[in-house]
């Protein structure tokens, strides 16, 4: 039986201590949005202060920090650390870039809380900024190597299982449907009972993909625990990296946790960072077997065009 992984906030060694390049500038802010609920409180103190003053912390040294958050050294090292950063040298640097983004204009500040009496301009202009921002941060925040061992699997796997209820399942019936037109078999499945019975004849060679932006849909987790355990490629689709979700995935992939509002819950925030996420695992696994991916969507879009013709 495969070993369990240990989550993040347990220690699983995701960020720092990988191997992997620290976050680019860019990345900071979403990371802080991504991890800051699996914080302790001392260190979502420090890492909010530098997200929401990057040039101001950036001047200072990891003392002064520590005194502004009323926290200690060893935190503030712990929070850069968490973030992705080797030590608090690099997230000053990290800082500094994000302070300088922002001074150039590309960062413009704009409230997207939406009020009960906002005129229905102001309601498509902040979405729009929301959405944007949205895949801004999911772009940013994504793991590239995580994301082409995804693909890799997915491009060679026998048969393909996507479990999400919700919002999480019309994003999974979504990824089914494109891997189906590029000739994959692939299946979604939104009924918990289905999805376990599915998930039992899986084994290795054979990829499950779980889609719960809190990280904690148990209808989700169980499935993918038992394809786990049968062997199967199993990867996560999640807005929380410390989620119990990610115990049983081989491969993360970290969506943006959006802000929610009383108009805006999050199941419209997240839909938006997993089609993201989902569009580009298509387009990875299309580009891997484009010999078959070509000719398969040509047929389907054939298909579809003479059954609106008759």
């Amino acid at each position: 039986m495969r070993e369990v992984k240990e989550t993040f906030g347990q220690g699983s060694g995701h960020g720092a201590g990988t191997g992997a390049a620290p976050p680019p500038p860019a990345a900071l802010a979403a990371k802080v949005r991504t991890l800051a609920p699996s914080m302790t409180r001392s260190m979502q103190r420090v890492a909010e202060t530098v997200a929401s003053d990057p040039a101001g912390c950036a001047a200072l040294t990891v003392t002064g920090l520590a005194e502004l958050t009323g926290t200690s050294e060893a935190t503030v090292v712990r929070t850069a650390r968490l973030l992705g950063y080797p030590g608090y040298r690099d997230l000053r640097l990290a800082l500094a870039g994000l302070a300088a983004h922002q001074q150039s204009g590309r960062a413009p500040a704009i409230t997207t809380d939406i009020a009960a009496d906002d005129p229905i301009a102001d309601v498509v202009a902040k979405l729009a900024y929301d959405e944007q921002q949205t895949l801004a941060d999911t772009a940013a925040g994504l793991d590239t190597v995580q994301l082409g061992a995804a693909v890799t699997a997915l491009a060679g796997a026998r048969r393909t299982d996507v479990y999400g209820v919700g919002a999480s399942g019309l994003v999974a019936q979504d990824l089914t449907q494109k891997l189906l037109r590029i000739g994959l078999m692939a299946h979604a499945h939104s009924d918990p009972h289905l999805a376990v019975t599915n998930a039992v004849q899986l084994r290795a060679g054979d990829v499950a993909i779980a889609i719960t932006h809190s990280g904690s849909t148990g209808d989700v987790i169980e499935p993918l625990r038992v394809a786990f355990e049968h062997g199967a490629t199993t990867v996560a689709i999640t807005g929380r990296p410390d989620g119990a979700v990610t115990q049983y995935a081989d491969h993360i992939l970290t969506t943006s946790t959006a802000r929610e509002s009383e108009l805006r819950p999050a199941a419209m925030s997240s839909r938006t960072s997993q089609l993201l996420v989902v569009d580009c695992l298509f387009v990875g696994v299309a580009q891997r077997t484009y010999e078959t991916a070509a000719p398969a969507l040509s047929a389907s879009y054939e298909a579809l065009a003479h059954r609106h013709r008759r």
